[in-house]
């Protein structure tokens, strides 16, 4: 069962940091976003909510997972986050304002997957 903790990251995505000012924006996808994923294929928590950053296209997280994350200039997002136990990816489209995509996941041996959508603040 994929965690939170790795749910958090796809899209990561997801994380509590400062919102950054959108005057130093580098891309137009910059600052602060709620992500919202839904399980829809496996045994993984049906929904969980997190909070993410987007400074110059990478995506950012604040927790123990490790995230590695691009939003193109296109708003095309790639991001994949593991732990020792787990890993998941998730990509999909950001416009300036909202998003959305699918993400993967395994923990155990246990596949899970579903879509992701995402609200800048």
């Amino acid at each position: 069962m994929i965690s939170k903790i790795v749910r958090a990251g796809i899209l990561t995505f997801i994380i509590t940091v400062p919102a950054s000012n959108i005057a130093d924006a580098r891309t137009p996808y910059d600052g602060s976003w709620s992500l919202s994923i839904v399980t829809q294929s496996g045994d993984c928590a049906p929904t969980y909510q997190f909070e993410l950053q987007i400074i110059d296209g990478i995506v950012s997280y604040q927790g123990p997972a490790n995230v590695r994350g691009r939003v193109s200039s296109g708003g095309e997002v790639s991001v994949s986050v593991s732990t020792e136990r787990q890993q998941a990816s998730g990509s999909g489209k950001l416009s300036r304002n909202s998003g959305r995509g699918r993400w993967t996941g395994r923990s155990s041996g246990e596949r899970c997957s579903g879509s992701w959508t995402a609200q800048r603040h």
